[in-house]
């Protein structure tokens, strides 16, 4: 935060977000101030992007391989039809830009694997992972849980999603893998093979951004180590507590914090 300072079109942009005596002048100066990554710039990440962009996140790095296809409008309402065919992180860049062009973007189209993710996760404050495939969520968590960076993870079904928040390196707080197991693999379903109704991604990508930013400047309840899960079906919510597994090979050594 140090260095941060607030103009006045900031006092005006946030106004909303200073008023708050949860977030207050010093809390907007440390979104400002902070570094957020962003797994996917699907349909979770599309409007967490959205939402971090016009709290003034002040950097995002976007790490995506993928491009604009037509398929994708139906809930990815970051882009638009001129974007099909576009690298997902550069149109993304260009709408951020155009929101809010106080925020600093990187643009990683790469598959963020076990190789990368650590040299790409440097130095970010927070991860948000929306990532669509079992493998890729494991190796961030794993980055994430080794360089002590919290973790928001979201996903989403047909008409159901959940979201989580990790800091498995805490004495009393799960990591990923306490919750989904060490599982090299896992069977899952895809938008494409099944379909998703496309608020369903705005709502949890919202959340996830809600999260990031609560992982930033702490308000309300602390939420990591509870699992919070959707049917939108029946719009049924509910939150449960994910218990810290003691023998989880991915923390059980971490020092308490």
């Amino acid at each position: 935060m140090a260095g941060v300072t607030l103009t006045d079109a900031d006092l005006t942009r946030y106004a909303r977000h200073i008023v708050l005596k949860e977030i207050g002048g010093d809390g907007q100066k440390r979104l400002m101030a902070a570094h957020v990554a962003v797994i996917g710039a699907g349909g979770i990440g599309s409007p967490a992007i959205q939402y971090l962009a016009a709290a003034g996140i002040g950097r995002m790095t976007l790490i995506d391989d993928d491009h604009v296809d037509l398929s994708n409008l139906q809930r990815q309402l970051l882009f638009g039809t001129d974007d099909v065919g576009a690298a997902k992180v550069s149109a993304a860049a260009a709408a951020v830009s155009a929101l809010n062009p106080s925020v600093e973007i990187g643009q990683c189209a790469v598959r963020i694997d076990r190789d990368n993710a650590a040299a790409l996760l440097d130095g970010v404050d927070v991860v948000l992972d929306g990532c669509d495939n079992f493998d890729t969520r494991l190796a961030v968590a794993d980055a994430a849980l080794s360089a002590r960076i919290p973790l928001v993870s979201a996903a989403i079904g047909q008409f159901d999603g959940q979201l989580g928040v990790f800091r498995g390196w805490e004495a009393d707080k799960p990591c990923y893998r306490c919750f989904v197991g060490s599982e090299p693999t896992r069977d899952a379903g895809s938008c494409a093979a099944d379909g998703v109704l496309g608020p369903v991604a705005g709502i949890f990508g919202s959340l996830a951004a809600l999260e990031t930013i609560r992982a930033i400047v702490p308000f309300g309840d602390n939420s990591a180590g509870k699992l919070l899960l959707a049917d939108l079906l029946t719009l049924r919510f509910r939150t449960i507590a994910l218990p810290k597994d003691p023998g989880c090979p991915a923390c059980r050594d971490y020092r308490p914090v």
